[in-house]
């Protein structure tokens, strides 16, 4: 067999040498990459870390049984007192805006994938848009709507986060039910069922376990709230008010009304109400992680 000629090989040493560079810039950038993105993911623990460990020590210094079962006193400057009014008035508009926002968003959600059209193409762009919007413009909407008609009320709070967790749920269902196989569409179109029933006995339940936790972690944004309440619900600090119909006070608002006074008891109410506002967030993300497991796991 004959030797291949002198040009041949220095051809082929050339593109093993180019090979060689380009693997090893390849691995350096990679490299590089994988130090940088580790950094960040530091950077942003040591940041959440902070801010858990320090409101986490503020609040358990006035965190107590009794911080759950009484309201806060009428003289903000005088110690004692909780913010029970606070956080049943969070779980009532919470309740209600996710009975409003969830069935509209699911709904929504399958409008965008599942059909297609001017109506679907509305439906995205709409929910862009709810996205984008500032939680303050959407309380002063709901006051110019609701408020000026009928008075401040939690009623007007629950419409308000309504509109803020819609986006939310649409979009967390939308991905979810993009992730649906095909197949199992095309399959039950093979026997003859109709697109409703396919959505309603295979689309979404493949898919109930992602819808869920986006439904959860909806519902611990709008917990978080403040803006907005303070044009619609207003806040009733001193009495437990469970008619939603009134002026209600919740969580985010009594951390607020606390925090933004100069008298060291009720801040120290602030810190203590913000550490409970963290704990019932994490009790929805962890909620939503097993609620999601165990539907997958039943799924299976």
């Amino acid at each position: 067999m004959l030797a291949p000629p002198q040009a041949d090989r220095n051809e082929q040493g050339l593109q093993s040498r180019v090979g060689d560079e380009n693997h090893t810039s390849r691995h350096a950038r990679n490299t590089a990459m994988t130090v940088v993105l580790a950094a960040v993911m530091l950077v942003t623990l040591a940041v959440l870390s902070w801010v858990l460990v320090y409101v986490g020590a503020q609040g358990l210094k006035y965190l107590g049984p009794s911080f759950f079962t009484q309201t806060p006193p009428g003289n903000p400057s005088q110690a004692g007192g909780g913010f029970e009014s606070g956080i049943i008035g969070s779980l009532i508009i919470v309740g209600i805006a996710s009975l409003f926002s969830v069935p509209i968003g699911i709904a929504a959600a399958v409008a965008i994938i599942e059909y297609s059209g001017r109506f679907s193409a509305a439906t995205s762009f709409v929910t862009d848009v709810l996205v984008g919007l500032p939680s303050i413009v959407v309380g002063a909407f709901v006051y110019a709507l609701w408020v000026t008609r009928f008075g401040f009320s939690g009623l007007a709070g629950s419409i308000a986060l309504a509109i803020i967790m819609l986006p939310l749920v649409t979009r967390a269902s939308a991905e979810m039910l993009r992730l649906v196989p095909v197949a199992l569409r095309e399959a039950a179109g093979s026997l003859g069922i109709s697109r409703a029933r396919t959505i309603v006995s295979i689309v979404l339940p493949s898919a109930r376990a992602g819808i869920t936790t986006g439904v959860m972690l909806a519902v611990a944004r709008a917990m978080g709230e403040t803006a907005p309440l303070l044009l619609t619900a207003l806040g009733n600090d001193l009495f437990v008010t469970t008619n939603p119909t009134k002026r209600m006070s919740t969580l985010s608002l009594e951390i607020f009304n606390n925090a933004i006074t100069g008298f060291q008891a009720a801040q120290a109410r602030a810190w203590a109400g913000a550490l409970t506002l963290i704990l019932i967030v994490l009790v929805l993300f962890i909620a939503a992680r097993v609620i999601g497991r165990r539907l997958t796991v039943t799924r299976s």
